[in-house]
């Protein structure tokens, strides 16, 4: 029989995402342990649908299909993986929507594409203020604060977010990470963030590297 773990990887990938779960029962009943399960299953095909989805091979329906596959694994592992404590997670992200803005897909992807890369991540939705964003960093510890517009007219959100930050003397150990189709690196750079990504790959990696430098 196939490696299950692998099995789990491909499942991924391939966006099965209605017999995914069956295969992780599998897998922790066989006595797989959840952290491979996590790096070699779960974070292994993420990384292989992103490089996918660089190549032109997939788009953000399949990335997004296989992202939501990654998510039903990995509440199956959850549990055993707090139990164990072997989750070592790569940082933690608050990640959410400006104020007066209700696009959430682009922000929803990010947030799974992290989950999947092993970061803790806390999504807090759309319509969110400066304040919001705030209290959540402080409350979860929050390294990275990932902003999303998808309007122009919310996109000044993300200025008085990275003001309010500066104001609360967190901007240094916080960083901002900006998305969203009107927003541009110029726009990161005027406001003061740390980052831009165009997109949910891009992003993963411009946090890892934040993360890292």
């Amino acid at each position: 029989m196939a490696d299950l773990i692998k099995e789990i990887h491909d499942m991924v990938v391939e966006y099965k995402k209605d017999a995914i779960a069956e295969k992780v029962d599998q897998a922790l009943n066989e006595g797989k342990d959840a952290e491979s399960i996590l790096n070699n299953g779960l974070i292994a095909a993420m990384d292989v649908v992103g490089e996918k989805y660089s190549t032109g091979e997939v788009f953000i329906p399949e990335m997004l299909a296989s992202a939501k596959t990654m998510k039903i694994a990995l509440e199956k592992i959850k549990p055993q993986l707090q139990k164990d404590v072997v989750a070592s997670n790569k940082g933690v992200v608050v990640i959410g929507t400006v104020k007066d803005d209700i696009h959430d897909i682009g922000k929803n992807l990010v947030a799974m594409m992290l989950e999947g890369a092993g970061f803790e991540v806390h999504d807090i939705g759309i319509d969110n203020s400066p304040e919001n964003f705030i209290s959540k960093a402080k409350e979860v510890n929050a390294q990275i604060l990932g902003i999303s517009a998808l309007l122009t007219t919310t996109m000044p959100m993300m200025k008085e977010t990275v003001e309010a930050l500066k104001d609360e003397g967190l901007y240094e150990k916080i960083h901002v990470i900006v998305g969203g189709a009107p927003v541009s690196q110029q726009y990161a750079d005027e406001i003061g963030a740390r980052g831009y990504a165009a997109d949910a790959v891009v992003a993963v990696e411009k946090i890892k590297s934040l993360l890292d430098s």
